[in-house]
């Protein structure tokens, strides 16, 4: 086993806010945060036998498989041993849950439950000028004239991954991979869920929670 220092799990759909929620815990609580796709490259950067191996399946256009990303995870959270941190993107399925609790204490998994209809509603809004990379949002951030970039005039596009129909299908597709995984968290008791429509009304509560288990920095 891994010594112990606080370690915690962020699960949430695309489009909850777990961005924003995560930047929050670590400027208020100093995790780490780790993103398993980081996690992954500094592996392969480091030419690691199991960074070569998924080297192989990336380069072919494959996922890498199931055990091999739990390997590529382990080995780089066990040269983090004295460090507190908060994952993000890892485990995916029930087969890397149940390696990771195998191998690492872990204190809670911090689930965000945000309605699908909200994140589909959300993303709907979201248009880009594609040249800037300007990014605007018909609710909160609209631009002065509808469909045009404010700076140059030029038309908004939506990207393809926005698209409702598209956004549902991801969510879905989302919702059927890991609701194991919850599942698998809840019944070991450190499944903490958080249930709202916006990251501002959800992040007090997140923020209660975790200074119940540590204390807050910031």
């Amino acid at each position: 086993m891994i010594s112990k220092v606080f370690r915690a799990i962020i699960m949430g759909p695309p489009g909850s806010g777990k961005g924003t929620i995560s930047s929050r815990i670590v400027r208020d609580f100093k995790l780490n945060h780790l993103s398993s796709g980081d996690l992954l490259r500094a592996q392969v950067r480091s030419q690691t036998a199991a960074g070569l191996k998924a080297k192989e399946y990336i380069e072919r256009g494959a996922l890498v498989p199931d055990r091999l990303m739990v390997d590529l995870i382990l080995d780089e959270l066990k040269g983090l041993s004295s460090t507190d941190w908060l994952l993000d993107g890892f485990p995916r399925t029930v087969e890397q849950a149940k390696a990771l609790a195998d191998d690492v204490a872990v204190d809670t998994v911090i689930n965000l439950d945000v309605p699908f209809d909200v994140i589909v509603s959300r993303l709907e809004g979201r248009w880009v000028h594609a040249a800037s990379g300007r990014v605007y949002n018909l609710e909160w951030n609209p631009p002065k004239e509808q469909g045009k970039d404010d700076v140059t005039g030029e038309p908004l596009t939506q990207r393809d991954d926005d698209r409702p129909e598209t956004v549902l299908a991801r969510l879905k597709a989302y919702q059927e991979m890991t609701t194991p995984v919850t599942d698998f968290f809840r019944e070991m008791n450190l499944l903490e869920q958080f249930t709202g429509t916006e990251s501002d009304k959800i992040w007090p509560h997140v923020h209660k929670f975790l200074s119940s288990k540590l204390p807050p920095t910031g």
